[in-house]
């Protein structure tokens, strides 16, 4: 009934055109949820519109098996109550509406109804007569359906409760419901790459036979050695890379912002004089790209923000130094092989050994290759043990923890816009925790030498004095 595809949408007669996910319905494209999002494209990331578009779709595959409930309180009510409990009656094991809902974490049906309360918030701000009855109104069935809900969204929202409404009534209502939150569990282990498989991963993981494959080794090194997201290596062109000129044989990267990053410097108008401008320019000018921000193939790659080093740029902080030695020599030995390719864009990491050759390289061809270099060195591959790329950010602000160095600079480091941002990267492990304590009692014990006899008596955990029963 609902699928999400992929649409571009034209707003002009420009033929300039956006790519954004969309809903299709059995009456044609949802198209309030295409204003909507355009209406975001400036603030928001296509990995949002998804996950958006998945939430309007479960609203609307509910209101589409229950034509038959007509309060509106009631209707956003139990959806949101079958998000919590799931759509499989108890007794029976069976759905009999067909949408085989399983029940939902607390956390992931909150964040769908806090995607729909904003559309909902939105779309009866920018369409408010939509929902009235007009013969010409020109949407389809289910664009109208969304504005009816929308209307009685924005109408019923004192009356949701927290479930939906962020600016919640706190008069009793009758109609409160409060849902249990899970119990907050603190991790076992933070999930860090192991320190001691790194360069067996780097030297023998990402070796097949007598081929050393460069460019992953490069972009681990970026993970590992400097801490970076496994998605910002993929937006960085060849230019961004350069011996640094205080340590000649260390690499200093730049990974510029993939809209506003400033344009390569050899960038030459038809006069041939340098022109300024900005990344996003620049891809659609030279190449006819947009940023890989933008795409919603199988090329994207995501881009967080955080804390910039420069005008739009992230700097690759090497710890240990060690990491940007490796890089620069490393760099060398790749661009040798990307010599060979044509290119048309100016990405640095491409396809070599497959076609099509020289296209931009993939995450999803990196995480394989991730996967393969840890078995190769006999690691089981899960988030949990730190053996997926996110890992080795993990291991970076373990390393630093551990180093000693402070939050401020952990923060520039890991380029966090809150120093509170890094708590996930330096929490202690099991280990930490447990020697902590050791070292505890260990002072705790040397201390008692200089309490008091009667201080030291009440210390025993039965309450008793301790009595010397030893005899001659």
């Amino acid at each position: 009934m609902f699928v999400s595809i992929r649409a571009k949408v034209l707003t002009d007669e420009t033929g300039a055109y956006t790519e954004i996910p969309a809903l299709l319905t059995a009456s044609g494209i949802l198209e309030p949820l295409i204003d909507y999002f355009l209406h975001r494209s400036h603030d928001r990331s296509l990995e949002w519109m998804r996950k958006v578009t998945r939430s309007v779709r479960l609203f609307l595959e509910y209101i589409e098996v229950n034509p038959a409930e007509r309060d509106p309180h009631q209707l956003f009510q139990n959806f949101a109550q079958r998000l919590y409990t799931g759509t499989f009656n108890r007794e029976t094991g069976i759905d009999a509406t067909c949408l085989c809902w399983p029940p939902r974490s607390p956390h992931d049906a909150a964040r769908i109804i806090t995607h729909l309360s904003d559309f909902f918030d939105w779309l009866g701000d920018i369409r408010p007569e939509a929902s009235t009855v007009n013969p010409r109104y020109i949407g389809s069935s289910f664009d109208r359906r969304t504005d009816e809900a929308a209307y009685q969204y924005r109408r019923n929202k004192a009356f949701l409760g927290h479930t939906w409404a962020s600016n919640a009534t706190t008069r009793p209502t009758g109609y409160r419901l409060r849902y249990r939150r899970l119990p907050k569990v603190a991790q076992r282990e933070p999930p860090a790459f192991p320190e001691q498989h790194f360069e067996a991963l780097l030297f023998k993981g990402f070796r097949n036979g007598d081929r050393y494959d460069y460019r992953a080794i490069l972009i681990t090194l970026l993970l590992h050695g400097a801490g970076f997201r496994e998605s910002e290596p993929f937006h960085i062109y060849v230019q961004d890379v350069f011996p640094d000129p205080l340590s000649p044989g260390q690499a200093i990267v730049h990974i510029h912002h993939p809209r506003f990053g400033i344009a390569p410097a050899d960038w030459r108008d038809e006069r041939g004089r340098p022109r300024k401008s900005n990344r996003a320019e620049y891809l659609g000018q030279r190449f006819g790209l947009v940023p890989r921000t933008d795409l919603l193939d199988r090329r994207h790659a995501g881009w967080k923000g955080g804390l910039h080093d420069g005008p739009y740029y992230k700097q690759a902080h090497w710890f240990v130094p060690e990491y940007g030695q490796w890089f620069l020599e490393l760099w060398h030995s790749y661009l040798k092989q990307l010599a060979r390719f044509d290119r048309d864009h100016p990405f640095a990491f491409v396809n070599l050994h497959r076609a099509p050759y020289g296209a931009m390289y993939t995450l999803t061809q990196y995480n394989k290759a991730h996967a393969a270099a840890c078995k190769r060195i006999g690691l089981d591959v899960a988030k949990a043990l730190g053996t997926t790329p996110h890992g080795h950010r993990h291991a970076y602000g373990q390393r630093l923890k551990h180093a000693g160095i402070e939050k401020s600079m952990i923060r520039r480091f890991m380029h966090h816009a809150s120093i509170d941002s890094q708590e996930v990267y330096t929490q202690a492990t099991l280990g930490e925790a447990r020697i902590a304590l050791e070292q505890a009692a260990q002072r705790m014990n040397g201390d008692r030498t200089k309490l008091s006899p009667a201080l030291v008596c009440s210390s025993n955990p039965l309450g008793h004095s301790v009595v010397d029963q030893t005899r001659e």
